[in-house]
């Protein structure tokens, strides 16, 4: 049962932020459905813009 809060190792361990810095200056996004969502988009792209 939760009480309101929630543990993370990855936060703890400071993964959490050293990800989101690195999707931010790259551009590219550290989670998988966030990298299948800008490769769709670039696909499309790839084939509707003239």
């Amino acid at each position: 049962m939760k009480y309101g809060f929630s543990f993370s190792w990855k936060r703890l361990l400071g993964i959490t932020s050293v990800k989101q810095k690195i999707a931010r200056k790259t551009g590219i996004p550290t989670t998988k459905g966030g990298r299948e969502r800008k490769l769709g988009r670039w696909l499309l792209n790839l084939i509707f813009k003239h």
